[in-house]
């Protein structure tokens, strides 16, 4: 499983529309964005409060790239 795809799945169950999340990973020479579109309503959601669900998966993300060698960031994106 790629990291855009265990992203896309952890972050499906927070939300309440599924089906409008998505992930774009835009890779660098020495690093990854994966760009995280949600709806405008799950944005709270994926934040969660004080930004603990957001601070939780990046540090997943972190920790994968470590093993990959590869930085990734994890922007968040809401869609209108």
């Amino acid at each position: 499983m790629e990291v855009r795809e265990l992203i896309e799945e952890i972050v499906k169950a927070l939300v309440d529309h599924p089906d409008q999340v998505h992930v774009n990973e835009v890779q660098g020479a020495h690093s990854s964005v994966l760009e995280l579109h949600v709806a405008r309503e799950d944005i709270g959601k994926v934040i969660g409060k004080k930004g603990v669900h957001a601070d939780a998966i990046r540090k997943l993300v972190h920790a994968i790239g470590g093993k990959k060698k590869t930085r990734y960031v994890v922007e968040i994106i809401e869609d209108r």
